[in-house]
C-alpha cells in the first residue's frame, strides 16, 4: 500500500543536549515511544496530507463495567454477541478510534472502551499490568454482553489483545495488530534509562515533548489536540506503571496465537529486520502490512486506508458481518 505522505527525517544536529541525550536513549532501546520522540518530527517541506473528512461517531452514552470494584469505562454501539472491539495504547483512550467508528457502525457490533487508569476509567493507585488491562476487557465485553471478539490494539493495546487471547482464548475470534509490538524492543538497560528519565521530576516536560513529536505528523488538527491532551492528561501513576507493564518480560512468551491476525506496522527504526519472520513464528494465519511513510497512529492518519484494510481482513476470514469499511 503506497500512502502520500513522506517520511520525518531528523538532523540530530538542530537537537539541543537534552534531547541529543533523549535521542540517544531512544535509539538504542528501541522503545516505540521513545524513538518517535525523536523520528516522528516533520521535516522541513513536508508534504502536508489533507485532514480526513469529518465523521462522527454514533451518539451512545457512556456505560460502565466494574472490575475489583472500579469502573471500567466503554461505549457499545449495535447489537449481536459478535463485535469488533477496539483497544487503545499508552496513556489514550477510546477516542483514537472515532474515525473507525462511524465508518464500521452500521456494519458489526462495536465495542470501544478506556482501559483501567485511562479516560474515564477510575485511576486507582495499582499496578497497571497487562494482566490487569486484559481482565478489564474482558469484564466490559461481560457487562456488553458480548460472547466472541475481534480485538484491534493500537500500541500498547497489542499486548493488551494478545494477553486478553491467552486468558480467554475462546472468546477471541481474530487480532489485529496497529503498530505494536509482541517482544522486547531494544536492551533491556537501555529502556530503563529512558524510564528513568519519565520517573524523575522532568516527568511532565519529557512527557509533553515526547507526546508532542508523536503527533506531529497527524494533519487533523482538532484529533492531534484531543489525543494530545488525553496522553497528557493521564496521571503519572498510571502512565509509569502502565509502561513498566507493556515491558514485563512475562508477557514477551512464544505461545501460539491460533486465531487469524492483522498486523500493520508504521516503517520504524524500531522494528527489527526479521519483525515478520517473528511474527509468522507466532501466528501462522497472519496477514502482514508495512506501511511506508506514516507515523505511530495511522490509524488516524490514514482512516480511509485503515478502514478499508480492516474490512478487508474481516471480509476474508467471514469474521463478522458485512464489514465494508469507508
Amino acid at each position: 500500500m503506497r500512502l502520500d505522505t513522506h517520511q520525518p527525517r531528523l538532523d540530530k544536529r538542530q537537537l539541543r543536549p537534552g534531547k541529543r541525550h533523549l535521542l540517544k536513549a531512544a535509539t538504542s532501546c528501541g522503545l516505540i515511544f521513545a524513538a518517535l520522540f525523536v523520528f516522528a518530527r516533520p521535516s522541513a517541506g513536508q508534504t502536508k496530507a489533507a485532514a480526513p473528512q469529518k465523521e462522527s461517531a454514533p451518539a451512545i452514552k457512556s456505560r460502565f463495567a466494574m472490575l475489583d470494584g472500579q469502573r471500567v469505562h466503554y461505549k457499545s454501539y449495535g447489537k449481536g454477541e459478535r463485535a469488533l472491539v477496539f483497544v487503545h495504547g499508552w496513556t489514550c483512550d477510546m477516542n483514537v478510534w472515532q474515525q473507525q467508528l462511524p465508518a464500521f457502525a452500521a456494519d458489526a457490533r462495536l465495542v470501544a472502551l478506556d482501559l483501567p487508569g485511562h479516560g474515564q476509567s477510575d485511576k486507582p493507585q495499582i499496578k497497571y499490568t497487562q494482566d490487569l488491562f486484559a481482565r478489564a476487557l474482558d469484564a466490559v465485553l461481560r457487562d456488553a454482553g458480548v460472547r466472541e471478539a475481534v480485538l484491534v490494539g493500537h500500541s500498547m493495546g497489542t499486548p493488551v489483545i494478545r494477553q486478553f487471547y491467552r486468558k480467554y482464548p475462546a472468546k477471541t475470534l481474530a487480532l489485529v495488530i496497529v503498530d505494536g509490538g509482541l517482544r522486547p524492543l531494544g536492551v533491556a538497560a537501555d529502556r530503563e534509562k529512558f524510564f528513568e528519565l519519565l520517573r524523575g521530576p522532568q516527568y511532565q516536560t519529557v512527557a509533553t515533548g515526547m507526546v508532542n513529536a508523536m503527533l506531529a505528523p497527524v494533519k487533523n488538527a482538532e484529533l492531534r489536540s484531543t489525543i494530545t491532551a488525553t496522553m497528557l492528561a493521564t496521571p503519572k501513576h498510571v502512565a509509569i506503571s502502565a509502561m513498566d507493564g507493556m515491558n514485563a518480560p512475562e508477557i514477551f512468551k512464544d505461545d501460539k496465537i491460533n486465531v487469524p491476525v492483522l498486523a500493520i506496522l508504521a516503517r520504524s527504526p524500531v522494528w527489527q529486520a526479521d519483525t515478520e519472520q517473528f511474527l509468522r513464528s507466532l501466528a501462522p494465519n497472519l496477514e502482514y502490512q508495512m506501511w511506508e511513510q506514516v507515523g505511530h497512529f495511522l490509524m488516524v492518519e490514514k482512516p480511509h486506508e485503515f478502514n478499508q484494510a480492516l474490512a478487508a481482513f474481516l471480509s476474508k476470514n467471514k469474521l463478522l458481518n458485512k464489514t465494508k469499511g469507508k
